[in-house]
């Protein structure tokens, strides 16, 4: 059987050497082929889309570029006002620059080498958008910050990094000459897993962050919003390698940190953290699932442990943590309530948290079977909740209310 041939990527994805100065400024833009599309009366189904580059600032107050997609519908909207708009912030898709949601709506499959080992990516998140197109919903999708662009490595999971990266896309929409939003297009944000993350961090921060943005609603799911939590549920998982691409981000935004990982790190963990930085989710599935943080370290403790006992580590990660500002807008949080993956008991306290802050928040549980993998637990709510989550945010950006059920939660199990 011949190898796969490596993986090329655009040079539209290598930022200029200078930005603009404003956030989410346009920085370029070019016609995106769509992997799936239907010819139409009117134009191609379900839209045309554009690759786009912003500008944007992350944790550290530096300027950087971020790359994603806008698509402009076929269909028109028939609700009241200016056809809305959605960011979609994409779930868990790795750290490789060759895993960009972008270049996933391109290609759809992506199957090939990235330095010698094999990597697999698949656009999972193209059936939510096209969801959201179809009901006349302009989208607009961020890949995050390094993840596509080869000046840096994504910083995953960093809530400040990301909730930018949200907003700016917003911003880079509203300036493309050729989209039908406006300043008058409601705005809603819709993320499961890690995009539940970073759209909940983007509802707390645009009150600070993005005033020009309005938020109207959010649909959160499952969030990683206690990263402590969170750690500790991945280590061991078929989902693993995530544990490697979230230390190989925080080492990023915080030099500091490197020092501290020296002192636990043993070879082969610098070389498993090296290979699951140009890695996407399929290959780490394939390469460390069941792998524990515990045989990557010199002492044997795990990185929840080594988190427990260096005070700048756990300072590092409390500060990621989502619910401690009031969202924008009104916020359904779904999670599933057998998700050992990313728990749901912290994904539900930081929806509790947000209440306590005045916030208004529409509290979802998802019901599935409990089974044998965590990956399933997980991943079941992204689609068997997906329609009522798309549904939802729509009747939202028609201008229909929602009824807060912060009422309800404190007597929640």
């Amino acid at each position: 059987m011949p190898a796969e041939a490596a993986v090329t990527i655009p040079t539209f994805y290598t930022p200029p050497a200078t930005l603009p100065a404003a956030d989410g400024a346009l920085i370029r833009s070019e016609p995106l082929p769509l992997a799936f599309s239907l010819p139409g009366i009117t134009g191609t189904l379900p839209g045309t889309a554009t690759r786009i580059m912003y500008k944007s600032t992350d944790s550290t107050g530096q300027a950087v570029a971020v790359t994603g997609s806008y698509v402009e519908p076929a269909l028109p909207w028939l609700g009241a006002g200016a056809r809305p708009l959605v960011v979609l912030a994409p779930g868990t898709m790795g750290q490789g620059d060759q895993c960009s949601t972008s270049l996933a709506l391109q290609r759809g499959l992506i199957i090939g080498t990235e330095n010698d080992q094999l990597t697999l990516s698949i656009g999972y998140e193209v059936l939510a958008m096209y969801r959201l197109l179809l009901k006349g919903v302009a989208v607009v999708q961020t890949d995050y910050v390094g993840l596509g662009t080869p000046d840096r490595l994504h910083t995953y999971v960093n809530r400040v990094d990301e909730g930018h990266a949200v907003l700016d896309a917003a911003r880079a929409a509203r300036a493309l000459p050729s989209t039908s939003v406006t300043t008058k297009s409601l705005i809603g944000l819709y993320g499961y897993s890690q995009g539940g993350g970073a759209v909940a961090s983007a509802a707390e921060l645009q009150a600070g962050y993005a005033p020009d943005v309005k938020v109207t609603a959010t649909y959160a799911g499952a969030p990683p919003a206690n990263l402590a939590e969170v750690v500790a549920g991945i280590d061991g998982s078929e989902l693993a390698g995530a544990l490697g691409w979230s230390i190989n981000g925080f080492a990023q935004s915080a030099p500091a940190l490197q020092t501290v990982l020296d002192r636990y790190l043993s070879d082969s963990g610098r070389t498993v953290l090296k290979s699951l930085s140009t890695m996407c989710v399929g290959d780490a599935i394939l390469s460390y699932a069941g792998k524990k943080s515990s045989s990557w370290t010199t002492t044997g403790q795990t990185v929840s442990d080594i988190i427990k006992a260096e005070p700048e580590l756990k300072s590092f990660i409390d500060d990621q943590r989502i619910g401690a500002r009031k969202p924008a807008g009104v916020v359904r949080v779904a999670t599933g309530v057998n998700d050992n993956l990313v728990p749901h008991g912290q994904a539900r306290t930081m929806a509790a948290d947000w209440c306590k802050l005045g916030g208004k928040v529409v509290y979802a549980p998802v019901i599935l079977p409990n089974t044998i993998s965590p990956l399933l637990n997980h991943f079941g709510p992204l689609l068997t909740d997906q329609g009522t989550a798309v549904d939802w945010l729509g009747l939202r950006l028609a201008g229909v209310p929602a009824l807060s059920t912060c009422a309800l939660l404190p007597i929640q199990p």
